[in-house]
Order: structure tokens, then sequence, then C-alpha cells
């Protein structure tokens, strides 16, 4: 659990009623050239980001008259980037901006030197860098940069990339950065700005999502690069297209979009679990709309797992669409039977033990009046260590629910992340100690679905389901096969799932 340093003004949402419950995407990119004060528009782009983390930001802008500016907060976009005396301090053309929620770097005890973007001089001038993603040779790479003299600032694995750029004998920022990333395993979406381009680039698997966007302004375009669509949409660019696997993109005021292939190219397995969960409902992925995939989960859901019921209720907000096509699919009501309190924000209330064990239902309510005497199907998205569903369990039939049944609108999560994705440790996650019988059993529910991987498949557009030989997308967290090694955790002790499985 990441815990705010004890200066930091108290946030609710620090109060994780999941314990650990809920997968954490690591983080979202936003960056933006060729419109004046461009930072406004980062802190936009990151304030629709903010789902991709929540624990703190940054923005780097660029003017020609003043040069780099660089603000690091804790906290929400909304509590600090909004404030016109701290945007004032970021002018020009030129921005980038990060909202992170950490996975690899200081955990518990996080520092307001590992929030990026991260800033380095080089001879040819400034760069900044920010990176969605995980590298799986951090631990290998800081080892041996720390052994050549190199001196980290951060415990973040994205400051190995500024430090082997720095080594480079390449005479530009792109070039420097080209020669770095070939020397990194993992994953990696990543926003960068020198003093006067934009660069955006993905690892070679495409793991992690990166798109290009276009503002139409009286001179010449500006040019966005984002996370997700559903950002551009927030400050009116036009979605472009995606940034493809293993490409580089360098824009410029005057240059527009330059583009180079520049890493060995291999077969794509962007990360399904975008799809399922992380990124926002209204983006679009691969072409598809992110909500009617969700809701196509819930219909191959309700065609795999039928039960007989009363009410279909999803665990808000993340099962919501696929509780729909449930519904629709089952032909059984849709209701909302558990409410979100929207207002979960700063309190006065100090976080006693008391009030740290009321968990889940600080955050969710039972609709009573709905609940009580049904047969209910609860739609979520994912169970983790199985907490929250146990409590959520017990909340239904505390309003009196006659039966309660889980549909899950993801296989079982058994195996942790390594690109990008805050997930426990293997022997914390249920599905890697249980079968689905005994986690039903666990959960005390009249029963347990979770979609197949083949149905999860088939619900992002592969009709045919999953090819074993091939698979189009990273699934490691639900199969166990991880498209890069995981090196470093392999030198801690971390088994692959054996090949005969």
């Amino acid at each position: 659990m990441a815990q705010l340093p004890p200066s930091h003004p108290f946030d609710f949402d620090a109060v994780r009623d999941d314990d650990g419950d809920t997968l954490h995407e690591e983080c979202g990119v936003f960056g933006v050239v060729g419109i004046a004060e461009a930072a406004n528009f980062v802190a936009l782009g990151l304030h629709a980001l903010q789902h991709r983390g929540q624990e703190a930001g940054g923005i780097v802008a660029h003017d020609p008259a003043e040069g780099f500016n660089s603000v690091r907060r804790f906290g929400y976009v909304r509590d600090n980037f909004t404030k016109a005396s701290l945007m004032e301090t970021l002018p020009g053309p030129l921005a980038i901006g990060h909202v992170r929620y950490s996975t690899a770097g200081s955990k518990g005890n996080t520092a307001i030197r590992d929030v990026q973007p991260f800033f380095g001089e080089f001879s040819m001038g400034g760069a900044a860098i920010a990176h969605n993603g995980n590298l799986t040779n951090a631990n290998a790479l800081r080892r041996e940069l720390i052994d050549r003299g190199s001196i980290f600032q951060s415990s973040s694995d994205s400051e190995c990339i500024i430090h082997l750029m720095a080594r480079s004998l390449q005479r530009d920022v792109p070039e420097r950065m080209k020669d770095a990333l070939r020397r990194v395993e993992g994953a990696y979406s990543i926003v960068a700005m020198t003093r006067t381009k934009l660069i955006g680039v993905r690892d070679p698997l495409g793991v992690r999502p990166l798109v290009l966007g276009r503002i139409d302004t009286d001179a010449r375009p500006a040019w966005v690069l984002s996370s997700e669509t559903c950002a551009l949409d927030i400050i009116g660019a036009a979605f472009v297209r995606e940034i493809d696997p293993g490409e580089m993109v360098v824009i410029t005021e005057e240059g527009g979009v330059q583009s180079s292939r520049p890493f060995e190219q291999r077969r794509a397995r962007f990360c399904i679990f975008e799809h399922v969960y992380f990124s926002r409902p209204d983006s679009i992925l691969g072409g598809r709309s992110v909500y009617e995939t969700r809701r196509q989960i819930g219909v191959e859901l309700a065609r795999e797992a039928p039960v007989e019921a009363d009410l279909v209720c999803p665990v808000p907000d993340s099962g919501t669409p696929a509780a729909i096509g449930y519904s629709q699919e089952a032909g059984i009501p849709y209701a909302m039977g558990i409410i979100r309190n929207q207002y979960m924000g700063r309190t006065f209330i100090e976080p006693t033990e008391q009030i740290r064990n009321m968990g889940v239902r600080l955050k969710l309510n039972v609709n009573r009046a709905l609940i009580q005497g049904k047969r209910v199907i609860l739609v979520d998205d994912s169970v983790v260590r199985g907490t929250t569903s146990r409590k959520i369990k017990e909340m239904i039939l505390d309003a009196g629910a006659k039966e309660v049944h889980f549909r899950i609108a993801s296989p079982p999560t058994a195996w942790p992340c390594f690109y990008g994705v805050d997930t426990p440790e293997k022997d914390k996650l249920l599905a890697a100690t249980m079968s689905e019988d005994e986690m039903r059993d666990h959960l005390g529910v009249d029963s347990l679905r979770f979609i197949s991987l083949d149905g999860l498949y088939r619900a992002v557009g592969e009709a045919g389901g999953r090819d074993p030989e091939q698979p189009q997308y990273c699934d490691a967290c639900f199969s166990g096969e991880y498209p890069v090694a995981p090196s470093d955790m392999m030198e801690r002790g971390f088994e692959l799932k054996p090949a005969a499985e």
C-alpha cells in the first residue's frame, strides 16, 4: 500500500479499503508541443488520466526565454495544478506531465524525488522524461551504472533511462534515447522533451498504450501525446492514431511529426487488462471502444456462466459495463444495488483504527430496497486477494439478499505483473493458491465464475479466442506466460511457469 508522507494533508483515499485487493496502474503520461501555455493543457490532460495514478504528479515545461521549469507534487492534479500562481511558473509552448501510482521505486515511503517527469542536463542541453511501465532488468542496470560512477537521485526504475542516455556517445537526445532503450527490457511508453522536441516511444511489444493527437490552430497544428484518448477529448484535440509498438516519434513546432522504428520488430503484445480495467471506458483502444469491449465481456460471461437470479448488480464503478452486458444477454434486470460515495475526498475525521475497520463501507453502500429478498448477481472486474469481495458479500447479505452469485469480468489473476501494474506477490493472489470452487467457499457465496481466457479474447475482438501458440495480447497475469522474462525477479527467486503446464 502506497502511503503519503506524514507531512501530506490527510486524504481519505489513502485509507485504502481494498487492503491491496485492487490492481493499480503505475501511471499516465501526457505531452503537448506548439501551443501557448502548454503546461495548462498538460494539467487538463493529467486530470483526465488521474485514474492511472493518484499518488503524485509532475509537469516540466520549457520556455525559450526562461528555460526549463518543473513542478512535482503529492496528491491529485485538481489540488495542485489548478492554482494560477503555480501554473504561472510553467510558461512555454512545450510541456510534459506524469501522474504516478508507485510499483517500482519506494513503496510505503514515497519521496518527492521519485515523482516524474525526471530531468537531466546533457552536453547538448536539457531533457525530461516521463515513463509508464516497468523495466524488468532495472536492478541489473542500476548496479552496472552505479559501478561505473552514476549517482542515482531516486529509487525509480525510470531513472536508469536518464543515466543510460547520459553515457551514450550519440549527438542528440533522440539518438541517445534510442541507445538507452536498446539496453532496457520490459514495458515502456515514454513521453519526453528537449528544448524544442516532444518525443514519444513505445516498447517493441507495445504493452502500455500511447496515442497521438492534434489541435488545429490558426498558424500550425499543435501536437499531443497521451496514455489514452480520453485525455485528448478534454483539451479538444483530435485523435490521429496510436503510436505503434517499437515506434519513436519526434515532434517539433516547425517540422511536425517524424517517425522512426529503431528497435527490432516483434509481434505486439498489448496488455489485455487495459481493456478489462485500467483504461477509462470513454477511451478507444486498438480502434475499439473500451466501454463496448467491457459490455461484450459481460455478454460472454453470461453465455459461459448463466445462473437463475433476480438482479444483476455491478460492483461500482469498474464492473458497470460488464454488468450491463450480462444483464442484456441473460435477460435479468440490471440494478444499482450498490451505490458508490462519489465524494470520498479529504475529511476532518482522523484515520483511527475504528475508521479504518469500516473498510469498504466508507466508499460503498447497499441499496437495501432493491436487494432485500433477491437473488443477486454481483459483477466485478477481478478478484485479487478476495478481501474486498468478502466484505461486499457480507454487505449484500446484511441487506437481506437471498442469494449472492459473483461473476468476474476477467480470468483468475494467478500471476503477478512486472510490466507496470501493482500486483501482490504470487502467494498473496487468491487464484494462485485456490481452485475456483475453493475460492467460492472462501468468499462464502452461492456461486463464483470467472470469464475464460478464450471468452475474454472473444470479447476484445478475437473471434477464435486465444491462440495458445501466438497469444495476441500480454495476459501473463492470467496465463503465467511472460512475453519478456522478469530477469530481476528471477534473480530474487521468482519461478516461471513450467513449459509443460
